[in-house]
């Protein structure tokens, strides 16, 4: 052995036998950035469970866009999208590196879909807003893929199996947004409340919850077609076409488990999945 890091590498490669896990993370208001609540803990606690990836590759309900790009600047910048917030919180700098190679593999696996290399948009709020608790130290390189806002969720449900590949070459794949997310209806009075939820959000999050355990991908593919409460929970895809990435990536052998799974403010969920082998 003639370095410390040539053993680095050989523990790396061997970690990597199995594929990485996967991870929907209902990132919530931008201030769980900077504040300490149960669902930071939730982050944290999850990352402690995950194997250490070589990269990310994240697809936030924040770039969406029409057309399919992919994040390939060596330093992408920290996009504060969002206004109203405490100055503290627009101070934030996440400066994790990016990957060309990352970039150019991603665009190489999702042929023949058209898929541009972008090098102007960074890092947004769902994006960094949970690695800055899952990897404090910025110290992993990490891609974006935006989510293609022409295409429904089954193209995106297809365009997701594809990325497979990546994990099994330690890299981990997070879809990051909120399962229920219908900004007009936010009771703000009551936006400190453990767990509250108008009826309509409570029998969303069960349906969905269940549909997700059952696999019953489909119905979720087609939430169009689904209850009044799924409608309400859905008013606008951006947000719930990263958890469709995260099961269309999801395979027969692999189990999902649930955590951060409480509702906020009426109209908001902040659920979120790990998904692993059931061999791990």
């Amino acid at each position: 052995m003639n370095s410390f890091n040539e053993l680095i590498n050989i523990i790396t490669e061997f970690s990597y036998s199995e594929k990485m896990p996967l991870l929907f993370l209902g990132h919530g208001n931008p201030m769980n950035a900077i504040e300490k609540n149960q669902f930071v803990d939730g982050f944290r606690e999850i990352a402690g469970t995950l194997p250490r990836p070589k990269a990310i590759l994240c697809i936030s309900a924040h770039w969406y866009i029409n057309a399919t790009k992919v994040t390939a600047m060596d330093m992408p910048s920290t996009i504060h999208d969002f206004y109203g917030f405490p100055d503290k919180l627009y101070k934030v700098n996440y400066p994790a590196k990016g990957s060309l190679e990352l970039a150019e593999e991603t665009k190489n696996i999702l042929l023949p879909n058209n898929v541009e290399l972008d090098f102007n948009w960074g890092l947004d709020h769902g994006t960094w807003s949970v690695l800055t608790h899952l990897y404090p130290n910025a110290d992993i390189p990490v891609v974006q893929l935006s989510i293609d806002y022409t295409m429904d969720a089954q193209y995106h449900f297809e365009l997701a199996k594809k990325l497979n590949v990546l994990r099994s070459k330690g890299i981990l794949i997070i879809g990051s947004g909120n399962i229920i997310h219908n900004l007009s209806l936010v009771d703000f009075e009551n936006i400190e409340k453990d767990n509250y939820g108008y009826d309509w959000a409570i029998e969303a999050r069960e349906t969905i919850n269940n549909l997700i355990l059952d696999s019953n991908f489909k119905s979720l593919v087609e939430y169009k077609k689904q209850s009044k409460a799924i409608q309400l929970a859905i008013p606008t895809p951006d947000h719930f076409l990263p958890l469709i990435y995260i099961l269309g990536l999801k395979e027969e052998n692999e189990k999902i488990t649930m955590f951060n799974d409480k509702l906020v403010a009426g109209s908001l969920s902040m659920t979120s999945l790990k998904v692993v082998s059931l061999n791990s």
